[in-house]
């Protein structure tokens, strides 16, 4: 058995193709300047879970699953009597990756959960927020191979947000692009 580190393909992908591509097109001067992946935040608010309060833990285990990591109950900052919600209620789960898991998970996404989207045509173009940053919205959990369909009692979605270092929205197009992010080629939609 060698003890070599276990490196994640989309890393690896990153660092030798990657890296060269952005520098020639955006024409830096330092390697430092390349927009880099810093993290991916996934996101999930649970309707209902004022009413019932096993919603959420069974969102945090779901999103446990498909993160590769423990995901964190998310609370509600302020009463707001209409909707029966107090402060400090579970209203949701999320998880923050980083490092391996945050290639691993960017990997299996768009290796086969996107692919399993129904009338999957690429992902829009248009949900970056100006600072490099993208957020991706998930219909439904289903699409994760970690999610078994029978033991599912709720179909539920989920923001999946992309933080990079890059200044502009097209440097992080490009970013996610080079990493194999399926966007929707909008020319050929029209056509």
């Amino acid at each position: 058995m060698s003890n070599a580190k276990y490196t994640p393909r989309l890393q690896t992908k990153y660092q030798e193709e990657v890296k060269a591509t952005l520098m020639k097109k955006f024409n830096y001067k330092t390697v430092m300047q390349v927009p880099r992946l810093q993290k991916i935040c996934l996101n999930q608010g649970i309707n209902g879970a004022v009413g019932d309060k096993k919603l959420v833990d069974i969102a945090v285990d779901e999103m446990s699953r498909i993160a590769g990591q423990k995901a964190i109950a998310t609370l509600s900052k302020k009463d707001i009597s209409n909707f029966k919600l107090r402060k400090n209620m579970p209203i949701g789960a999320r998880v923050t990756l980083r490092g391996t898991n945050m290639y691993d998970f960017l990997d299996r996404l768009i290796a086969v959960s996107l692919p399993r989207v129904r009338d999957f045509k690429g992902i829009n173009d248009k949900a970056f927020d100006g600072r490099g940053n993208y957020t991706l919205g998930i219909t439904e959990q289903i699409i994760f191979p970690e999610i078994d369909i029978d033991k599912v009692t709720k179909i539920s979605g989920m923001d999946i947000t992309f933080v990079t270092t890059a200044q502009t929205n097209e440097e992080a197009y490009e970013l996610l692009k080079e990493m194999g992010m399926p966007f929707r080629n909008i020319k050929k939609d029209n056509q």
